[in-house]
C-alpha cells in the first residue's frame, strides 16, 4: 500500500483518481490548488505525487520545480488535459516520472504507478545506502576519545539544533567533513539533503553555475535548465568545502544569497527562494586572506556565526589506535576479509610518523597494510609500508 498525493482544482478528476487508487488500496490525500499541495508534498511521507499541469494560484510546472528542488525522490506524475508533446518533453526534463493526459485511463494510470512506486523504492534505497557509505567515512575523521575531539562533539551537540552558520577551520584531511556531517545528521534538517561544494575543485567560470544553476541557453554548454545546489539543498544543509578558494565575483553572490535567503540562476532573472543551512570549511586563514583583499569581511562574518576548528593528527595523537582499529574493520568490510589484528608495537610505530596528510593519510596507510601486511600488522611492516 502507498500514500499518494493528488494534486488538481478540479474535483471530479480528484475523485475519479481517488476511486481508482483506493480500490488498490493505496492511501489518498487531495490538494486543490499547486501551492497547498506543495507545502503537503514538502511535508514528505508520500511514495507519489500526482500533479495537475494548470492550476490556479501555482501551476503544476512550478509546483514540480520546487519538489524537485525539495527531494527529487519523490515519483511525480504529471497530467494535463491541454497538453501536447512540449509540455510532456518539458515536464520530464524537469524530473517528472511521467505525462499522462486527461481523462485519464484506469490502465494508463496503474501502470506507470506501480512503475513509480519501484523506481521510488529504487531511489530510496540508493539513497540510504549511499547516506550510510558517506557516514562511515565522514563518521571516522571524528573517531577518537581526545580532548579536543571530546570538546568538538559537545560543541555539535550544542550547535546542531539551531539553523547557525558553522565555519570549520582545519588542515587538509583532518576531518572538517566529518563535523558538518555531525552538524547535519544531529539537526532538526537530518531528513533532507546534505550537499557538498568542493569550491577549491570547480574552475571559477562554473563555480556560479554550479552553486546557483542556470537556464537553458545561459552559455554555450547550457543544453537544458539545471538546478544550483543552493535549490538541491533546500531544507537541507549545503556543505561549502575549501570556500576560501572561492572568487571573489562568486563571494558577491553567495553573500547575497546568505542576506535575503534568494538566488538567480545564471542566464535567468527569476529570484527564487532558498532555505539550505550553510556550514563552510576552509583549510586557509581567513584573517590573512581578508587582509591581503582575497576574502570578503562581510561573507567571513556571515559564516563564522559558529567557529570550529578541527585539529591536525599530529596534535592529537593519542587517537591513533581508534582510528587504526576503525579503519582497518572499515578496509577489511570493504575488501570481504576477515578484521586483521595489528600489535602495539605496529601502533606505536605508526604514532612516530608527521601525519602531514592527517585522517586521510592514515587511513591510506591502514589499507596499504592491510593489503601488504601479515595477518597480525607488525612494526616491521610499519617500517617497510607505511612510508610514501
Amino acid at each position: 500500500m502507498a500514500k499518494i498525493l493528488i494534486i488538481d482544482d478540479e474535483k471530479a478528476i480528484r475523485t475519479a483518481l481517488r476511486d481508482i487508487l483506493e480500490h488498490e488500496k493505496h492511501k489518498v490525500e487531495e490538494a486543490e490548488d499547486g501551492a497547498s499541495g506543495l507545502e503537503k508534498a514538502k511535508k514528505g511521507g508520500f511514495d507519489v505525487v500526482l500533479c495537475d499541469i494548470k492550476m490556479p494560484k501555482m501551476d503544476g510546472m512550478e509546483v514540480l520545480d520546487r519538489l524537485m528542488a525539495h527531494d527529487d525522490s519523490i515519483p511525480m506524475i504529471m497530467i494535463s488535459g491541454h497538453g501536447t508533446i512540449d509540455t510532456a518533453v518539458e515536464a520530464i526534463k524537469k524530473g517528472a516520472f511521467d505525462f499522462i493526459q486527461k481523462p485519464p485511463d484506469l490502465n494508463r494510470i496503474l501502470v506507470t504507478l506501480r512503475n513509480a512506486l519501484e523506481r521510488g523504492s529504487l531511489v530510496q534505497e540508493t539513497k540510504v545506502l549511499r547516506q550510510k557509505v558517506q557516514k562511515t567515512k565522514a563518521d571516522g575523521n571524528m573517531v577518537g576519545s581526545s580532548k579536543a575531539l571530546e570538546a568538538i562533539r559537545e560543541m555539535v551537540e550544542k550547535v546542531a539544533p539551531s539553523d547557525a552558520r558553522v565555519l570549520i577551520t582545519g588542515g587538509n584531511g583532518a576531518g572538517k567533513e566529518g563535523v558538518a556531517r555531525m552538524l547535519h545528521e544531529k539537526s532538526a534538517r537530518k531528513s533532507g539533503p546534505f550537499i557538498e561544494v568542493n569550491c577549491a575543485a570547480i574552475p571559477g567560470e562554473l563555480i556560479e553555475s554550479e552553486l546557483f544553476g542556470h537556464e537553458k541557453g545561459a552559455f554555450t554548454s547550457a543544453i537544458a535548465q539545471r538546478k544550483g545546489k543552493f535549490e538541491l539543498a533546500d531544507g537541507g544543509t549545503l556543505f561549502l568545502d575549501e570556500i576560501g578558494d572561492m572568487s571573489l565575483a562568486a563571494q558577491a553572490k553567495v553573500l547575497r544569497a546568505l542576506q535575503e535567503n534568494r538566488i538567480t540562476r545564471v542566464g535567468g532573472d527569476k529570484e527564487i527562494k532558498v532555505n539550505p543551512r550553510v556550514i563552510a570549511a576552509t583549510n586557509k586563514d581567513l584573517r590573512k586572506e581578508i587582509a591581503e583583499g582575497r576574502f570578503r569581511e562581510d561573507l567571513f562574518h556571515r559564516l563564522s556565526v559558529i567557529p570550529i576548528h578541527v585539529p591536525d593528527l599530529r596534535d592529537r595523537k593519542e587517537d591513533i589506535p581508534e582510528l587504526v582499529e576503525h579503519f582497518i574493520r572499515l578496509v577489511c568490510a570493504e575488501q570481504g576479509t576477515a578484521p586483521k589484528k595489528i600489535s602495539v608495537k605496529a601502533v606505536q610505530e605508526l604514532q612516530k610518523l608527521p601525519w602531514t596528510g592527517n585522517v586521510r593519510e592514515l587511513r591510506n596507510v591502514v589499507e596499504r597494510l592491510v593489503i601488504l601486511g601479515g595477518q597480525e600488522i607488525s612494526d616491521a611492516d610499519v617500517k617497510r609500508f607505511a612510508g610514501n
